[in-house]
């Protein structure tokens, strides 16, 4: 593929440009390259610090569907490190009440896995270096992009420019593409912030997950490799920066306070970070020549841990699209093509959006009727068998209209 050096040279033959190569955008990119579609990425990152050596604190949950995909497209089997989930343990607080799934009473497949995100970009990397048509232009800054009647242009900060019949945000929650094209979302914040961090531990976790409701919002303790596990912990957002600004020993107090000591003595290891928790949903995914993908598209409550896997959920429904129109002969920029993927992945965005808020909103008090209610509903939902087994397919993400990918299938 030529590089497109000159101020006014176009690359040859590209399908589709996306914008941003980050955990979302670069699956889908190795996806349409793996059928044949030429590409290109344009992140605004290196992608050598991306993968520094350094664990900057950032671990995401792969559900099995997810990882299906990603072994679809030759992504897991570069994966060095990864911890399966093997058990997911739901808890309110000290009640004795709680919800237990056990992977083995749905077959021998864990529920997903925790990786480190510096593990899984380096496993991007490895792939995306594979393909000779994957043209990865990083870092770079987009300047412009036009969207004509029949092709789009991206124009670089350094005058290059590239032509395809499509254009993919994948540039984040605040997706300069998605408000250059005039896309609103809607939305609104919790008033809560998600303080992350990683804890080693005397003993083993065993694989096993634990979600634990307290009266300011869900406390997750997620198995990393090794003795180690990855704390998601929501605070009233007031309180969040009071928390990091703790002296160490203090904030180990407070970590301690609230994992518990079921797994020993704990210490704190890398950063700890928080982010404010919002929710957000662009009233449209497709616009003239333009797709929204992963965080450009919706955001939501990380009280199930579905973030990420929502993302990849488009990258899957996005790539059986487009690579079934190209076979086709069909304008990959067309609105029916379009409009396929929107109708697809909109209602199911907007369902588990609707979810999340709702469960956030249930667990995130202390009111004693409703507290003794969702206690009973937990207790109830682990002795019901066929509930239980539809809960625990949902958190393999393996329920409603699977992609191929999604399933393990090639495209």
């Amino acid at each position: 593929m030529q590089s497109g050096g000159t101020d006014s040279g176009f690359v040859a033959a590209l399908d589709a440009i996306i914008v941003g190569g980050g955990l979302v955008g670069l699956p889908l990119a190795i996806a349409l390259a793996g059928q044949g579609l030429a590409v290109a990425v344009i992140d605004r990152e290196d992608p050598a610090a991306a993968v520094a050596e350094a664990f900057d604190g950032r671990v995401s949950a792969i559900a099995h569907a997810s990882r299906m995909a990603l072994q679809a497209i030759g992504v897991w089997q570069q994966v060095s490190a990864a911890q399966p989930i093997l058990d997911i343990r739901v808890s309110d607080g000290s009640s004795p009440l709680f919800l237990h799934y056990d992977h083995r009473e749905i077959g021998n497949e864990p529920f997903g896995h925790m990786v480190e995100n510096r593990v899984m970009r380096r496993a991007l990397q490895a792939r995306q270096a594979a393909l000779p048509n994957l043209l990865l232009l990083a870092p770079a800054v987009l300047a412009n992009l036009d969207r004509g009647p029949g092709h789009v242009v991206a124009t670089l900060a350094d005058g290059r420019r590239y032509r395809a019949p499509i254009a993919i945000a994948a540039d984040g929650r605040d997706s300069p593409l998605r408000q250059a094209a005039g896309i609103k979302s809607f939305g609104w914040g919790y008033g809560q912030a998600g303080i992350v961090c990683t804890v080693a531990h005397e003993y083993p976790h065993h694989g096993v997950a634990q979600e634990r409701f307290l009266p300011a919002g869900p406390f997750a303790i997620l198995p990393m490799t090794g003795n180690r596990s990855s704390l998601v912990w929501t605070e009233r957002e007031a309180l969040a920066p009071v928390m990091l600004q703790l002296a160490p020993e203090a904030f180990l107090a407070e970590v301690e306070r609230r994992f518990g000591d079921y797994l020993g003595r704990l210490e704190v290891v890398g950063p700890r970070w928080s982010y404010p928790l919002r929710l957000h949903i662009a009233d449209q995914y497709v616009a003239h020549r333009l797709v929204l993908i992963g965080d450009a598209a919706h955001g939501i409550h990380p009280i199930a841990g579905q973030g990420l896997n929502l993302g990849l959920r488009d990258v899957a429904a996005l790539a059986e699209v487009l690579i079934e129109a190209s076979r086709l002969g069909l304008d990959l920029g067309d609105a029916l093509v379009l409009e396929r993927y929107q109708r697809w992945r909109r209602f199911d965005s907007l369902l588990l959006a609707g979810v999340t808020d709702a469960l956030n909103r249930l667990f995130s008090n202390d009111v004693a009727p409703v507290r003794l209610a969702r206690d009973l509903g937990l207790a109830a939902v682990h002795r019901l068998p066929s509930l239980k087994r539809l809960f625990m397919q949902h958190a393999r993400g393996s329920m409603g209209e699977l992609p191929r990918l999604r399933s393990g299938q090639p495209l």
